[in-house]
């Protein structure tokens, strides 16, 4: 039956969905924080919906969202919540319209555009949720909104798995002197021949560009199933505690959304930026550097990419470099951490750009 949603988010996935859904009769309103949705505001969009979806990137952007949203939700407008987020943050914004679903999917941008999608259902979903839902995929009853928010980070922690081990691979046979096409071919006949055959066209031209989900995105998962799990837990390329990414992380979500709540929230007060641009030297405070940011992505965020290369810590203090591929420029951030109150946050940042 044609439903009236509300698609809250118009990343990779958001526009994924929004164009099934339309696709298939449903009337469909768009909002994004970088524009190009059919509202201008979140409370503008919800009118008249009678499901309203968020894909959004993290917990804290669903919470703000959700605050906007609240007063404007019609009466009987069913919330489904798509963004991977911890357990317990999946029911507290649960908690904050009482209904909510949260269905996290398996499968990127081209099972969403053809509705194959597996949908771990947590809550139990209205007719109009119901039959939104039929239309991107297949539900997995996964129990509570905590529970269904667990059973993506499991998903993702085994493609985190599988990912690695293609590199492990790769690297050892580049160490025993196998070409890069043979080391392919053997590794499709592997128990990772599924996925080495799904991204072979990428991996045999070393292109990363244009891809279905970013490293940003999965390193954030990985480290959200770290947090949930008891301290010590073996996880997918975390060799040191998992806290230590979450400033990170923040700084990586502050480049993808062009939000600077999170640069305030992954640096100290007193931390500065400091490189080298055109051949001068720039030096930032804090509040500087927030103001290079305007509250929305990049035009060209989709093509851009960013990856934690490197953590280190001794007891209080650590050092991390990440390099960040924005458009024809190549960064690479040097990073001073400090443990401070028993949270990670970053002390300063030096950075090196490539044209």
């Amino acid at each position: 039956m044609p439903v009236h949603v509300t698609l809250l988010g118009l990343g990779r996935m958001g526009r994924a969905l929004a164009t099934r859904l339309t696709d298939r009769g449903h009337t469909v309103t768009t909002w994004s924080r970088s524009g190009g949705g059919t509202a201008a505001t979140p409370a503008e969009a919800v009118a008249g919906a009678e499901v309203v979806l968020l894909c959004l990137y993290d917990g804290p952007a669903c919470r703000a969202v959700l605050d906007q949203v609240r007063p404007a939700l019609p009466a009987g407008a069913a919330v489904v919540n798509l963004a991977t987020v911890g357990p317990d943050e999946a029911a507290e914004l649960a908690a904050l319209v009482p209904g909510t679903v949260h269905v996290p999917v398996l499968g990127s941008t081209g099972p969403a555009a053809a509705g194959t999608l597996t949908l771990l259902v947590g809550g139990t979903p209205g007719p109009a949720a119901t039959a939104v839902l039929a239309d991107l995929g297949t539900a997995l009853p996964s129990g509570t909104p905590a529970q269904a928010a667990a059973a993506k980070l499991v998903a993702n922690g085994v493609l985190a798995d599988a990912l690695l081990a293609v590199r492990t691979a790769r690297s050892r046979a580049a160490a025993l002197g196998l070409a890069p096409a043979l080391t392919l071919d053997l590794l499709e006949r592997t128990t990772l021949g599924g996925l080495v055959r799904a991204k072979r066209d990428r991996l045999d031209d070393d292109r990363l560009d244009g891809a279905d989900f970013t490293a940003t995105a999965l390193a954030k998962d990985v480290a959200l199933l770290a947090a949930a799990l008891t301290p010590g837990a073996d996880v997918a390329g975390l060799m040191t505690d998992p806290a230590v990414l979450a400033p990170l992380h923040d700084y990586a979500a502050g480049h993808a959304t062009g939000d600077p709540s999170y640069h305030r929230r992954a640096f100290l007060p007193t931390a500065r930026v400091e490189g080298l641009r055109d051949g001068v030297l720039t030096s930032w405070t804090l509040d500087e550097y927030c103001a290079l940011f305007t509250g929305s992505p990049a035009p060209d965020e989709a093509t851009r990419r960013r990856r934690i290369d490197h953590v280190s810590v001794t007891g209080t203090t650590g050092t991390a470099t990440m390099t960040l591929h924005h458009g024809p420029d190549v960064f690479t951030d040097a990073f001073v951490l400090l443990q401070v109150d028993g949270a990670w946050r970053i002390a300063s940042k030096t950075y090196h750009r490539a044209v």
